[in-house]
This record gives structure tokens, sequence and C-alpha cells, in this order.
């Protein structure tokens, strides 16, 4: 779900960058699109609201599409995950579809930001089995096995239009955002 606590104490910071993929609607309710930051961090908030089913490639598009262009451009000196795997497969309130491949394509993207500085922090999920193993994948890609291959796909066209929305409001501070 969307991480509120964190967006709340970072809102206004000009030296964080926040980005949240997360089911939407969902608890807590918080995380639209156009929730960009406060009057002195304006497109440092960036949220990516998906509905339901979304998996692998959704997920994935978002990071290459806007994550990481924004990222780059930011130039952060770490990265910080809350790990949560509700939005694994089979997780019993989240109702998201990526699989332990999925999560560790995710991390290896971060890898190459920050000089490979990324810390996870273990957050929830709702599935022992789902976050035991997207944990476990995500911790061999840190500690250097990047051989997994991306678990590919098709981004959905509910993913495609979300990202859409996302890409239209934060091209107004990152420009370089593609236009879809």
């Amino acid at each position: 779900h969307h991480g509120n606590g964190t967006q709340h104490s970072f809102w206004n910071d000009p030296e964080v960058l926040y980005f949240s993929t997360h089911q939407f609607p969902f608890y807590p309710g918080t995380g639209a699109a156009d929730e960009i930051g406060g009057s002195h961090a304006r497109g440092l908030t960036v949220n990516v609201p998906f509905s339901p089913g979304m998996g692998d490639a959704d997920y994935l598009a978002a990071f290459d599409r806007v994550l990481m262009p924004i990222a780059e451009a930011f130039r952060p000196d770490l990265v910080l995950v809350s790990a949560g795997y509700d939005a694994a497969d089979g997780d019993l309130l989240g109702e998201m579809r990526v699989s332990p491949a999925g999560f560790a394509a995710m991390t290896s993207r971060l890898r190459k930001l920050a000089g490979g500085r990324v810390v996870l922090a273990l957050e929830g999920g709702y599935n022992l089995e789902a976050i035991s193993a997207s944990a476990a994948a995500c911790l061999r890609v840190l500690l250097g096995d990047d051989g997994a291959p991306d678990p590919g796909g098709q981004i959905s066209a509910r993913g495609a239009e979300s990202l859409s929305e996302v890409m239209r409001a934060q091209r107004p501070f990152w420009p370089f955002l593609e236009r879809s």
C-alpha cells in the first residue's frame, strides 16, 4: 500500500525524492498521481497509483519510464526502500501480482543508483511464503547475483494508462519524461 507516513515526512523536503508504486484505491486512500510534493519540493513526490491486478511488467515499466529517469536526474546519495511485499502475487490483502523475479528486477535497477548504496528495510506483506521468496530474491541481488533475467511481459493497458497519468503530473518538473 501507499507509504503515506513516508510521503508526509518528506512532503516539503527538497533534499529527498520519494517514489511509491502501490494499489489505488486502497488503504490508506492516499497516493494519487497528482500528489507531487509541497511548495518547496514540487515534483519530488512521485506516486504511481495502480489498479488491482498489476504485475511484473507494469511495475518494471514504472521503474524504467518514470523512477529511473527521475532518480538519475536527481542523483541520490543513498536509496532507502520501504520493502513491503503486499504487492506480491498471493498476498492476502493486496491484489497485485508481482513475482519474486519482479522484485529482484526492481532491486537490480535500484543498484544502478547512488553508487549501489541501496538499503531495503522490510516493512510488510501478508503472506509469509510470498514475503520470504520475494525478500530472498532481493537479497540475492544485493549480494551481487544479477544473473536472474527480467521476468518480461508487456505492460497492461491499465498500467500504461496509470503511467501516462503520472508522467502528465510530473512532466512540469521532469520535462524529459516520455510523452504518451
